[in-house]
């Protein structure tokens, strides 16, 4: 169904106002400066006290249970005023990895901890290219990690790290100390303001305990719900982008006429719309399915990144070029919003990527 019911709507409402006020684009604009840590700690605890840090967090680990559905309603209205925070980081990937593959005593050290925003948890799975695929090598009674990790989203600050890393029995995901011998990093702004890090492991022990004993299906349906949460986050980008764009041809004149009532635009607000209205249906079909357990999840997920993807992209696009030469500056914020476009659509798989998932999963 492509409705929410009453307890998702006015989570979507609370979230809305909440962000808005507590997280505004002004407090983004300060925020992405190369000096500090590029998020405000101050709306990581307001996240812990509005439950939204545990979306993902059961009850009885502290967390407010709201399910997929639920990250990606928060994700959707932060992407409005493009906060900068460790929702997807940690309260999203980490805890949907914990969730899904964490033991007993991993859920219970990390989850009230997540839920509460005591802790920022980073989720390494992008080997960078090139370089060394992370490996888990067992040199008993331990194993060595060896390997280097790119775009690790909130990684110069993580308290600990969930990390994707092949081993002789499959793909596996393993806790790491950021400070255990053998690791080092190297922090990134990316164009959108977001720190990311690049981890190296040289020989870093680890021992059976640290591995979360759910595997590479633990892996995937990480993946999956992070794609999803993205997905939101990119159609909330498009959404705003559009919804400002729109009150700029409402108040911009040329020729003694407001520029909203020439033809041309119209029709290009128009398909703007069509495509943002698209990729959120498609979007809510995915996070449903998640929370549903259904068979197609895979599916809708790779369905809704790739038209997500593609038509934050083009909006935020067409939004700039709407604003004419004045949009490419920094004094209006729609070209900020192409930036977080352009991020979201890459992390996790791009359009393309995830078109390719459909197609192999149709056969072709």
């Amino acid at each position: 169904m492509l409705t929410l019911d009453e307890d998702q709507t006015l989570l979507m409402d609370s979230a809305r106002a909440g962000v808005a006020q507590a997280s505004p684009v002004s407090e983004y604009r300060r925020l992405r400066e190369p000096q500090g840590e590029g998020f405000s700690r101050r709306f990581w605890a307001t996240c812990g006290e509005m439950g939204w840090s545990g979306v993902l967090v059961d009850e009885a680990h502290g967390g407010s249970g709201f399910g997929v559905l639920g990250a990606g309603l928060l994700a959707r209205e932060m992407a409005r005023t493009l906060t900068l925070s460790p929702f997807l980081s940690t309260a999203v990937l980490a805890a949907a990895a914990l969730g899904a593959g964490g033991s007993p005593a991993q859920r219970q050290e990390w989850l009230p901890r997540i839920a509460a925003a005591e802790a920022i948890v980073a989720f390494a799975h992008e080997d960078t290219p090139g370089g060394w695929p992370t490996m888990a090598h067992l040199e008993s009674p331990d194993f060595r990690l060896e390997g280097e990790k790119s775009f690790v989203l909130d990684g110069h600050v993580a308290d600990a790290l969930i990390v994707s890393a092949r081993t002789d029995n499959g793909p596996y995901l393993v806790l790491v100390d950021p400070k255990a011998n053998g690791v080092s990093r190297q922090t990134r702004i990316l164009v959108d303001g977001r720190r990311v890090a690049t981890y190296r492991f040289e020989g870093v022990e680890v021992d059976e305990f640290a591995f979360l004993p759910g595997g590479a299906l633990a892996l995937e349906r990480t993946l999956d719900v992070a794609r999803a949460v993205l997905a939101a986050s990119a159609c909330g980008v498009a959404e705003e982008a559009f919804r400002r764009t729109l009150e700029y041809l409402k108040e911009r004149r040329q020729f003694d006429r407001r520029i909203g009532s020439f033809q041309a635009l119209q029709h290009r607000a128009g398909l703007a719309h069509i495509a943002v209205e698209n990729a959120w249906s498609a979007t809510l079909v995915a996070l449903q399915a998640l929370d549903s357990g259904a068979n197609s999840a895979a599916f809708d997920v790779a369905v809704a990144k790739s038209k997500a993807s593609r038509a934050a992209q083009e909006v935020t696009a067409e939004c700039l070029q709407m604003h004419g030469g004045v949009g490419m500056t920094d004094a209006f914020d729609v070209g900020l919003y192409l930036k977080r476009a352009r991020v979201d659509a890459t992390l996790f798989g791009d359009a393309a990527f995830h078109a390719d998932r459909v197609a192999t999963m149709l056969g072709y």
